[in-house]
């Protein structure tokens, strides 16, 4: 007689238990690997915390502070040779099917755990047993399973526990994450883009542009058709006392539109991804009023203009698309637009200007916006003067 396992569950049983004990695994990684450890958006209850430590060793075998280093550091070399698992550099192929290579290889790297891997968990237990022993646990996983589930079933559960952070989190997450999908947020400088709009599957992990967008923030969700079910276990266990959220992505508040200060400065700073976002959009109505007036009296230059939509929203400039110049040539418009979003960008790039600085070139932006004639620029700049702080 075959051992069927303590459980004796029917197929069905065994293939929700690995359903079940494999959202768990997720859990772990986007609730304390990533928010938790990687970036400190919240704090974990010392049971919660050990829980997640305990269940990653059972589980993938990863070290924390392996985790925690890595990930900073592909936000800190995003899309660079530097990025431990960048789709642009190696190939959406290699990070998706080969992840876990990259992942072990940047591990090994000491100059890499030093610098990035501070702030993690180093108590008697990570030393001496979590560290030095990180297989030790998936092989315990490995009795536990046969014992539950029996000999083949088991087995075939271990392996899908085995196998299923090193595809979704190595692969799909740090592979079609940069590769495939939406972005909420184009002035991220780089190529994240959120996969789908409900983050149940990888535990929130889908809504990557939005992460990469505001990285400290607990909540991965920004637009309210967005689902970020790591989120919602992050407040039952606030509610309960086991998380307290530290960090999440600011809400932007709005006043009557006045004159630009410092104030108005810092609230544009600090909603820096909102102020683009909405940029953007006030680009695209500008673009199709152009568009629609050019149909009118010049249709050729209507379909030069038509033909560089992606390129002329995007912003770039005739050094990345050599007709870009003769079609912004064609309307005045859409040439101050394009070329104004450029100036306001340049309020994150000098950060070796004062305030003062920074005040006085916020201040003659908008004064310049509003004297455009151009109905969404104006629009848009005092939109940006009701900016408020806090």
């Amino acid at each position: 007689m075959v051992f069927s396992g303590l459980l004796d569950l029917p197929w069905w049983g065994v293939v929700i238990a690995t359903l079940v004990l494999t959202h768990i695994t997720i859990a772990g990684v986007t609730i304390f690997l990533h928010r938790c450890q990687a970036h400190r958006a919240l704090e974990l209850h010392p049971i919660m915390s050990h829980f997640f430590r305990l269940w990653m060793w059972l589980t993938t075998g990863q070290v924390t502070k392996e985790w925690a280093a890595l990930h900073r550091k592909h936000h800190a070399k995003c899309e660079t040779v530097e990025d431990p698992h960048s789709p642009q550099v190696h190939g959406i192929n290699m990070v998706l099917w080969g992840g876990v290579i990259l992942y072990a290889k940047e591990a090994q790297k000491k100059e890499t755990m030093e610098r990035y891997g501070h702030g993690t968990p180093d108590d008697w237990i990570e030393r001496n047993i979590y560290t030095p022993h990180s297989f030790m646990g998936v092989f315990l996983m490995l009795v536990v399973d046969l014992l539950l589930f029996g000999i083949i079933p088991g087995a075939i559960v271990w392996l899908v526990q085995m196998a299923w952070i090193p595809f979704w989190a190595a692969g799909v997450i740090n592979g079609v994450g940069h590769w495939f999908g939406y972005r909420n947020f184009e002035d991220v400088p780089d190529a994240s883009r959120n996969i789908v709009p409900w983050g149940i599957l990888i535990g929130g992990e889908e809504l990557h542009n939005n992460h990469h967008a505001y990285a400290s923030s607990a909540k991965l969700s920004s637009k309210w058709y967005e689902f970020d079910i790591g989120w919602l276990y992050i407040r039952l266990m606030e509610m309960v006392g086991l998380a307290t959220v530290k960090k999440v992505a600011p809400k932007p508040k709005f006043a009557q539109p006045r004159a630009v200060d410092v104030d108005t400065l810092h609230a544009v700073i600090a909603n820096r991804y909102d102020v683009l976002s909405r940029y953007a959009k006030s680009l695209k109505q500008t673009y199709a009023h152009e568009l629609e007036r050019l149909r009118r009296w010049s249709p050729r230059d209507a379909e030069v203009l038509k033909s560089l939509r992606r390129a002329v929203l995007r912003g770039q400039g005739k050094e990345h698309h050599p007709r870009v110049a003769e079609a912004l040539d064609k309307s005045r418009a859409l040439h101050t637009h394009v070329s104004m979003r450029h100036e306001l960008n340049t309020l994150w790039d000098r950060s070796a200007a004062s305030k003062e600085q920074l005040v006085r070139q916020l201040q003659d932006w908008c004064r310049r916006a509003e004297a455009s004639g151009v109905a969404t620029l104006v629009a848009f700049s005092e939109r940006l003067r009701s900016y408020a702080t806090a």
